[in-house]
């Protein structure tokens, strides 16, 4: 879930466009248009269906409440250290020193000054790429299940949920029949197209790196640069990417194909371990721990460096944007590659994070296999001993993920039961631009808690003074845990349970029906998740400040229908 090019559309719009037709399909494409920040702003104040940040501060403020810090962990693929929003909010290891080369805190880790890498090698290399989960699930049982008869009566528990698993597998890498193909030499050969486009119109426009909205306004002078700025508009515009960088969203889609063939790859070839071959670990125990490296901001750093502004960037510095958080110190945990991530990893980030004072841990990130679940539900339990809430992205697949699989997930393997520290977040937009619900996001009236603005939302990037635009459930779930930590900062008792019934019980419904993502159908919002509403900061202030140090209410109120965006006053 880490790509910049992961937006709902993109796919459908490679494969079934005709590239002589993109010039004019650019016109009629309507992304719509919301201010930068938009996700922060309150509704009845400034017209678009944010979270009511600077609303909540004046709560607060009035309340005269003294903010105490708190330290958010985000699992992810890297972040930009030297970010000037982002530096001075780095969680700092003061029990480490610096450069020594010694585990001075003896925790396991070396020099783990701002967080860990745990896709990284002794030797300082890193994972950047990586395989998918089912591509590994099918190639690891193979040869278990591939070539004989099975007979399940025989079987104990777990090895028929790993069968059902490689069954599972198998169907996804081989095909079941009802996925719709692929062409990939012709999403290659669009990649390409677009390459050759962006090399004609940087020598046109006389510079190496432009936006979407800065080509929107370059005047073509010849039908080659008018067909290449057509091409490429149309990528821009239908991604709604438009404050993107050519080279970011050239370099994201090359990431997308390249994932795309590796998965036909698959099909014929077991993945290359290109885990292993760096951190030389082995994954099938647990216990083993000590590898990794300190280097959190590696060569993947967009994703985490989004995610992390979206947080908790310095609020009131004049620069960039605001963070929802406005006293937090980031913690970065990289263990997300360019494909999916392994579940020890992911297991032992969460163990780190509630280890080291975390007491918010955001998780961007999204896979259709888990075989070590039990490892990743242990960490969990063992974070909710801590005191810790995680959050989690619901997934950018339009799915309903009551149904389908998403992991990690809150639903504990050995009992069926949900995590209580757990929050699975999705997208919501705005009706400026794509609706209340985003086209792209999953959606579950039993997993899917609350829905929190992840269209269109500008936050930090790296390059030590750049920002941008990204959207997925994977900007959705900061939202949640900015609002999380804020709560945390001025109401410092609050157990991980009260923090997400503060979220939940102040969701606001839309008053209307949304779209089902994906589809034409509307639906009330409390027909794909269980708030029915999205996350809203000041409400949320409001009845955290209803809730004493005991978890009681200080004092009862009368029973009132829950807020909507329609109708909620002040």
């Amino acid at each position: 879930m880490n790509k910049l090019v992961k937006v709902a559309g993109l796919l459908t719009a490679f494969v079934i466009a005709d590239q002589t037709s993109f010039a004019q399909q650019e016109k009629t494409i309507k992304t719509g248009d919301v201010p930068k920040g938009w996700h922060l702003l309150d509704k009845t104040k400034d017209g678009y269906y944010g979270i009511s940040v600077n609303k909540a501060y004046d709560f607060i403020h009035s309340k005269n409440l003294k903010g105490k810090t708190v330290v958010v962990a985000i699992i992810d693929s890297g972040i930009d250290t030297l970010h000037e929003d982002l530096k001075d909010i780095l969680w700092i290891n003061s029990k480490e020193i610096p450069g020594n080369g010694i585990d001075d805190d003896g925790n396991g880790y070396i020099d783990d000054i701002h967080g860990w890498n745990f896709i990284g090698g002794k030797d300082g290399k890193n994972v950047k790429q990586d395989s998918y989960e089912g591509a590994r699930v099918y190639h690891m049982y193979k040869s278990k299940y591939g070539e004989q008869k099975v007979d399940t009566t025989k079987m104990n528990a777990d090895d028929k949920e790993q069968y059902k698993m490689w069954l599972k597998a198998k169907a996804k890498v081989e095909g079941d029949g009802n996925d719709e193909p692929i062409d990939l030499s012709r999403l290659r050969k669009y990649l390409t197209n677009a390459q050759k486009s962006d090399s004609l119109l940087r020598v046109a426009m006389g510079k190496e790196t432009y936006t979407g909205n800065e080509l929107d306004t370059f005047k073509t002078e010849s039908p080659e640069q008018k067909d290449a700025k057509g091409f490429l508009m149309f990528l821009f515009k239908n991604n709604q990417m438009m404050e993107t960088t050519n080279k970011e969203f050239l370099d994201g889609f090359d990431e997308f194909v390249s994932g795309e063939e590796r998965k036909e790859e698959a099909k014929s070839k077991a993945p290359e371990d290109y885990r292993g071959e760096i951190t030389h670990d082995n994954e099938q125990d647990i216990n083993d721990r000590s590898y990794g490296n300190a280097d959190v901001m590696a060569s993947t750093p967009f994703h985490g460096t989004h995610v992390a502004g979206i947080i908790g960037a310095m609020r009131n510095n004049g620069k960039g944007m605001d963070g929802v958080a406005d006293n937090v110190r980031i913690m970065m945990i990289r263990a997300v590659p360019d494909g999916d991530e392994h579940d020890k990893d992911i297991a032992l980030a969460i163990r780190y994070a509630a280890d080291n004072g975390a007491k918010v841990v955001n998780m961007s990130f999204g896979k259709d296999f888990s075989p070590q679940k039990k490892w990743v539900d242990e960490a969990v339990r063992y974070a909710e001993s801590k005191g810790v809430l995680l959050v989690h992205a619901a997934g950018n697949d339009a799915k309903n993920i009551d149904t389908a699989d998403n992991f990690p997930n809150s639903i504990m393997q050995d009992n069926h039961k949900k995590a209580a520290n757990w929050i699975t977040v999705g997208a919501s937009g705005d009706p400026n631009a794509g609706g209340f619900t985003a086209s792209f996001s999953n959606y579950g009236k039993k997993q899917v808690d609350v829905f929190a603005p992840g269209v269109k939302i500008w936050s930090s990037i790296p390059g030590g003074n750049t920002y941008g635009n990204a959207q997925g459930t994977s900007m959705a779930c900061p939202v949640v845990a900015g609002t999380a930590a804020f709560l945390l900062e001025y109401f410092p008792y609050l157990t991980p349970q009260q923090l997400k019934y503060c979220i939940m019980k102040s969701a606001m419904s839309p008053g209307v029906k949304v779209n089902k993502p994906g589809t034409d159908e509307t639906v009330a919002l409390s027909d794909i998740s269980i708030s029915g509403g999205i996350i809203n900061a000041y409400e949320a202030a409001r009845v955290a400040a209803t809730l004493n140090p005991s978890g009681k209410k200080v004092a009862p109120k009368p029973a009132s229908p829950k807020p909507t965006l329609k109708n909620k006053k002040g």
